[in-house]
């Protein structure tokens, strides 16, 4: 998730002597973070380049230059964790960074006489005739074996990455990013605080798939997004969630609190692990509404530019693992939040269907919820109403 960068002064004509630049300010309930580098002394950035990245269990926030020049000290060690303040490298001013000449700019480049360079050959160069060419020192002699035997090892991975198994017998540990053991975290919180129980339904996705497929060309031609299943099943959510308003609420201490709008947060993958953000005021959305606001999300995910606000509140979460190929599976729930729906995918197999064998697209759907709130008849009915409103025609239509 990457926020907006901050420059830690701003820029004057005056600036002429090195500089000291610290770690931004922190959003209100974070207060450290672990940086992130691969710069250099010496290395030059322009204005408003990224140089570090500060990451946090909610975001991750990058440094930026704040006038074009190069790095002259680095004052804290890759994957260190500071706090805001603190200082982390100096920089002089200077000229931006030059971008590399492109090769067709390197063949054109003035110089001593010589052939022209082929252009995309891939045939060698004809070597030069022997009277041109210079009589040079002898080369010196190869190292001997054994100095390829103690070249340096290859660096740990970053935080966060995954190092790939290639049969070398060896192990690597890797320090945890911030936003894994946040979620690591709540995932333990949430097993630790709630009574979770899950209950299944499974969805005949025939009626959703010919009412998508009958009202795409022209959602598309009015709306300017796709219509998705996400939409759908967002819009029975909605529909679920005012039939059964226990599944929206929380428990705070020894209250129930009772919502009256419905905020879903939606699992999207990001760069940095799993995201839930969240999209706000569901129980008065049309499915163009929802596409909008998700492909947005989307988007953001995948530029890593979701923030800490877009993560905040959400009083009901829905979890697609149907777009990565999962059958079936038990969501865990997103504290604060009381319930969790699991969608899956989408299968063909033979059910009864007024007392005949039919092959039909079927998905399992999934709730899990806080049984310390919601009993398990509130959960049947939850599951069933969103299962009539995907298999209803005319509950369908209520959403374009």
């Amino acid at each position: 998730m990457r926020a907006l960068g901050w420059r830690s002064f701003h820029t004057t004509s005056s600036m002429l002597s090195e500089q000291v630049v610290k770690v931004p300010p922190f959003a209100e309930s974070i207060s450290e973070g672990d940086v992130k580098f691969t710069c250099k002394v010496g290395d030059s950035f322009a204005a408003d380049e990224a140089v570090m990245e500060i990451e946090t269990d909610k975001t991750t926030m990058p440094v930026q230059a704040p006038f074009a020049g190069s790095i002259t000290a680095i004052l804290v060690k890759n994957g260190d964790t500071v706090k805001a303040g603190q200082e982390l490298f100096k920089m002089k001013p200077g000229a931006a960074p030059a971008k590399a000449a492109a090769p067709s700019d390197a063949a054109t480049a003035p110089g001593p006489a010589r052939a022209p360079a082929p252009v995309l050959s891939s045939t060698p160069a004809p070597a030069p005739p022997p009277a041109a060419q210079t009589v040079a020192a002898p080369a010196p002699s190869p190292p001997p074996p054994a100095a390829a035997a103690t070249a340096a090892p290859k660096p740990a991975p970053a935080a966060g990455q995954v190092p790939p198994i290639v049969g070398t017998r060896t192990e690597q540990r890797v320090k945890m990013s911030r936003m894994r053991q946040k979620i690591a975290a709540r995932l333990k919180e949430a097993q630790n605080t709630c009574a979770m129980l899950t209950t299944f339904n499974e969805i005949d996705m025939s009626f959703a798939m010919e009412f998508r497929k009958a009202n795409l060309d022209a959602f598309v031609k009015m709306h300017g997004v796709k219509l998705g299943f996400m939409s759908i099943f967002s819009k029975a959510t909605a529909i679920a969630l005012q039939d059964q308003p226990v599944v929206n609420a929380v428990i705070v201490g020894q209250e129930i609190v009772y919502r009256d709008y419905i905020d879903i947060s939606v699992a999207v993958a990001s760069p940095r692990g799993l995201l839930v953000p969240v999209i706000r005021g569901v129980e008065s959305m049309k499915y163009a509404d929802f596409e909008r606001a998700l492909g947005d999300l989307a988007a953001r995910s995948q530029r890593d530019a979701i923030t800490v606000q877009d993560m905040e509140g959400g009083t009901f979460t829905i979890s697609n693992g149907g777009i990565f190929g999962s059958l079936m599976g038990t969501p865990i729930i997103n504290p604060p939040q009381s319930a969790i729906l699991g969608m899956h995918g989408i299968l063909e197999r033979p059910i009864a269907v007024k007392g005949e064998v039919k092959i039909r697209p079927m998905m399992y759907v999934a709730l899990t919820y806080d049984h310390r709130l919601i009993d398990g008849r509130e959960a049947v009915m939850f599951l069933r109403k969103i299962k009539s409103v995907v298999e209803s025609p005319s509950e369908l239509a209520t959403g374009l």
